[in-house]
């Protein structure tokens, strides 16, 4: 794993002293005739080949290397010829003389004599390098190596030497990132359309450089990444991201750093270099190392140009300002074109007005010969506050990469009325930013939305001269007159005349208020076009007097309320029905609520029977409306045996109540028959199964015999009685039995209880317990738990479990008490 929190060792340029080889000793065969035992490969043609080639390969490598330090030494001469005000001779004595005193070698006294006068960011880094590392570069110095200084600066020199940005890259690769175990670099270059150039590439193939000779806009690669954050991409493993990249196939899992190449508050593109294996967190001074190339290579991409595949330099957009303020001339719409200004560091604090095209209008009003040739902030101090237009110009100059946007407010902007806004556009062209905005002419946009509104509202608009009968009509009101553009309009004098004859007196009233009175009048009336359609239009009309208070001048508008008017035609028409049959339907549940309290009384005498107490109580619905069908029935047959029964027909209104009345006799006839619960239900059910209408009912019916004290019941589809004994309170066994009139025929199964006495036996429909947001199985328990608690008097409970019941379906309510005494 690569460590960059310490750099690595200098190469060393010179084998040591001692018997230990370097590399490059087992790299290749000696040269011929040196010492040592020679194998047979090494006196052999081909190895003595080797051997040579090998040796000029070193004395290739050391000619490079001298050339290199050469420049860096003539360097360091002339800031001693300007600093001591002497000749090349003098100076070059001098640096002799001070390398020997300082005891060090040339090319590193060259070297420090440059930071000393430079003071960039390549000696800054270079400081802290040497002093982070001292003992390391003694170490180096002493076996002849070269230190990180000298190869900053003989990066440096090589960069500034190079032709071109393949050779920049070929120089950061071997005089800067080898010693810190890199592979390989690419340069890329960014352009004004966001794209990604390879500018140049050291360490990969000639064939993945071509492949990856262009990036469009809008793929993200490291070098992307790269852009967005000014720290750069510190990646520790490529295969971790997942991001594509130049040489992503040969070293996967090696690291990679992406960082900006920025000079001047410009980024012209990015510095990416590659590791073999994954990285550490780098140490700071490294990070700054690394920055400095970056800078370097900055300066390098500043006038680089990209080129076509067939060699050719692409001619896109103009980088020259004047070419740019030829195109701004051109432009149909407003423009201005800003150039970076600097301030005495170098550092970007605002961009200079250095030309407006001639259909730019200050939004202050102000001529364009104040505005050109000025400061952005201090022409608009405020650019930078709410609209933050400075910040968008800085960022696209930065960046490259256009920013459009429509209908931004310009309140920002010092002296533009509140309803400016502007359709803003941002592009960076070479070193030179336009800007371009289209102030929206507010009255046109509101003179726009008013003729909308007017078509949306089918209303047109008018005005009359009276003095000289000039009449003005807009387009929408030829259209609500069916009348062609190039007709004359209609005076109001003669406006009865295309009315429909029975709305003259109506318009005579309103001329009269508006011509005589001269008051603002409004009416409506009925137009006859002259394609035979009759529109309902309403007029509004107003008096403009002169300054003697002589009417001269009617203005006013007309509008189709054809929709409106019939909309209320047809609403009459539904209120009329509407009330027609609100009171069909009240009269009918006014004869429905009088047939059932006639047969069933809310409240009924108590029943007299040997030994049993009955009380009945009914409660109708709240809702005139909801009246249904429950009924009940307790009588004493001629065999002495008591008929009790609760019943609940489906539905409601008349129906319900006539078939309740229907099935109540049907079951007191049928029941002198002798016959028992269960047979009576059958018959019942056949009753109610050719009644019309195909009726459906629950019903409990039940025979008390009062000498054994025993009640036969049977049920069909309805909830079985309550039995109350003492505190207790239980459902009798929910035996089979088919809801009424579902089927034809039907059987009922038959079952007995014995009472006892104080016994109390609850018969009751579903109006008593049934609720929307419960169970029937919940509603039951609560009523069981209410029954629990006995009352002195049948009657007094009956009550009170008509007032405790929780129902909220507002439906009616049947219960019948049996209480053996």
């Amino acid at each position: 794993m690569s460590d960059l929190r310490q750099p690595p060792e200098p190469h060393r340029a010179q084998k040591p002293e001692g018997d230990q080889p370097t590399p490059r000793d087992c790299a290749g065969p000696p040269e011929s005739g040196s010492g040592g035992d020679a194998g047979p490969g090494r006196t052999s043609p081909v190895g003595r080949l080797a051997a040579t080639v090998e040796r000029l390969r070193q004395e290739v490598r050391a000619a490079q290397a001298e050339a290199d330090g050469r420049a860096l030494i003539e360097l360091a001469k002339g800031i001693l010829v300007e600093r001591l005000g002497c000749g090349p001779t003098r100076a070059a004595r001098q640096l002799a003389e001070l390398t020997e005193q300082a005891g060090m070698t040339a090319l590193e006294f060259a070297v420090e004599v440059i930071n000393q006068a430079s003071r960039d960011q390549l000696s800054e880094v270079a400081t802290a390098f040497l002093a982070a590392t001292a003992a390391r570069t003694e170490a180096a110095a002493s076996l002849g190596g070269p230190s990180s200084a000298v190869r900053l600066r003989a990066a440096e020199s090589g960069a500034l030497a190079a032709h071109d940005t393949q050779a920049v890259a070929d120089a950061l690769l071997e005089h800067a990132l080898t010693p810190l175990g890199a592979e390989a670099v690419a340069i890329w270059s960014l352009g004004t359309d966001g794209s990604l150039t390879l500018a140049g590439s050291a360490g990969f193939s000639p064939a993945e450089a071509g492949r990856w000779r262009h990036v469009p806009p809008g793929v993200t690669t490291v070098a992307r990444r790269g852009l967005a954050d000014r720290a750069g991409q510190w990646i520790r493993s490529l295969s971790e991201t997942g991001l594509p990249s130049i040489g992503q196939h040969h070293h996967p899992d090696g690291g990679r750093v992406a960082v900006p190449a920025g000079a001047v508050g410009r980024i012209h593109g990015v510095l990416e270099i590659s590791w073999a294996t994954p990285l550490d967190t780098p140490a700071p001074q490294i990070v700054r190392q690394i920055e400095a190339l970056a800078e370097l290579c900055a300066h390098t991409l500043e006038t680089y140009v990209p080129q076509h595949p067939d060699g050719e330099a692409s001619f896109g957009v103009p980088q020259d300002v004047a070419e740019l303020m030829d195109l701004s001339d051109g432009l149909h719409d407003p423009a201005l074109v800003l150039v970076p200004h600097l301030d005495a560091d170098a550092n970007l604090v605002d961009f200079r007005i250095r030309h407006v095209n001639s259909r730019f209008l200050d939004p202050a009003g102000r001529p364009r010969g104040v505005i050109n040739g000025a400061l952005l902030l201090e022409t608009y101090p405020m650019a930078a506050g709410q609209s933050e237009l400075f910040g968008h110009v800085e960022r696209v100059y930065a960046t490259g990469e256009p920013y459009r946007t429509r209908r931004m407010r310009l309140t920002a902007l010092e002296d533009v009325p509140m309803a400016a806004v502007a359709d803003i556009s941002i592009s960076r062209h070479g070193g030179s930013v336009l800007l371009i905005w289209r102030i929206e002419d507010e009255t046109a946009r509101l003179a726009s939305l008013l003729q909308h509104a007017q078509r949306l509202g089918r209303i047109g608009g008018f005005e009359e001269n009276l003095l000289t009968g000039e009449i003005s009509w807009n387009a929408q009101l030829y259209h609500l007159y069916g009348r062609p553009v190039s007709s004359v309009p209609v005076p109001l004098e003669d406006l009865a005349a295309h009315a429909h004859p029975d709305d003259a007196v109506t318009i005579g009233r309103f001329l009269r208020r508006l011509l005589h009175h001269r008051r603002p009048a409004s009416t409506s009336f009925r137009l006859q076009r002259p394609d035979g359609v009759t529109r309902h239009i309403r007029v509004v009309a107003e008096p403009v007097l002169d300054s003697d208070g002589q009417l001269f001048v009617v203005r006013g508008a007309y509008q189709d309320i054809s929709a409106h008017h019939w909309t209320e035609v047809a609403l009459a028409a539904t209120r009329d029905q509407l009330a027609h049959s609100e009171q069909q339907a009240s009269e009918r549940n006014r004869l429905t609520l009088q047939l059932q309290h006639a047969i069933m009384p809310p409240a009924q005498a108590p029943l007299e029977a040997p030994g049993l107490r009955v009380a009945v109580r009914y409660r109708p619905a709240e809702t005139q409306h909801l009246v249904g069908g429950d009924w009940y029935d307790a009588v004493v047959l001629p065999s002495r045996l008591v008929l009790l029964c609760v019943g609940d027909v489906a539905g409601h209104g008349i129906e319900a109540a006539t078939s309740m009345v229907v099935l109540r006799n049907a079951l007191r006839g049928l029941a002198v028959t002798g016959a028992g619960p269960g047979q009576l239900l059958s018959w019942l059910n056949m009753v109610a199964h050719h009644l019309t209408g195909s009726v459906t009912a629950t019903a409990v019916c039940g025979l008390y015999d009062p000498d054994l004290r025993t009640l036969r019941w049977a049920r069909a589809g309805h909830l079985p009685p309550v039995l109350v004994r003492g505190t207790e309170a239980a459902p009798l066994p929910l035996i089979k039995g088919l809801l009424l009139g579902a089927v034809p025929e039907a059987t009922y199964e038959e079952h007995e209880v014995q009472l006892a006495v104080d016994d109390t036996l609850l018969m009751y429909t579903d109006g008593l317990i049934e609720r929307r947001d419960r169970s029937v199985e919940e509603s039951l328990a609560q009523l069981l738990t209410a029954a629990r608690m006995l009352s002195p008097t049948l009657d007094q409970q009956l009550d009170r479990m008509l007032t405790h019941s929780r129902s909220d379906t507002d439906d009616d309510t049947c219960i019948v008490g049996i209480r053996v005494a």
